[in-house]
């Protein structure tokens, strides 16, 4: 299973290389924006958006609320995972 997590694009680093810095939860990592690069190339258009991020791919753009609804749930998601752990801690 592929997990994409919302990131927004905050800078374009290499517009060659078509690279870009993402912020994904408060983490800045570099990120490679070919996928959703537009037609005309230009790359400045994309900074302020909010993208899935898949091992250093943006993969397609997603809206804000889209972006703020997925983290709610990824959220969610790892606090389920603490509390089945907890549980499976006691039990042993």
């Amino acid at each position: 299973m592929c997990l994409g997590i919302p990131g927004r694009i905050v800078a374009i680093r290499d517009a060659t290389r078509k690279l870009a810095t993402a912020d994904v939860s408060g983490v800045r990592r570099d990120v490679n924006v070919a996928c959703i690069a537009p037609p005309d190339g230009d790359l400045e258009t994309l900074v302020g958006a909010w993208a899935l991020i898949h091992v250093g791919f943006a993969m397609s753009r997603i809206d804000e609320a889209e972006a703020a609804r997925t983290l709610d749930v990824l959220r969610q998601l790892g606090e389920a995972q603490a509390e089945i752990e907890a549980m499976r801690a006691g039990a042993a």
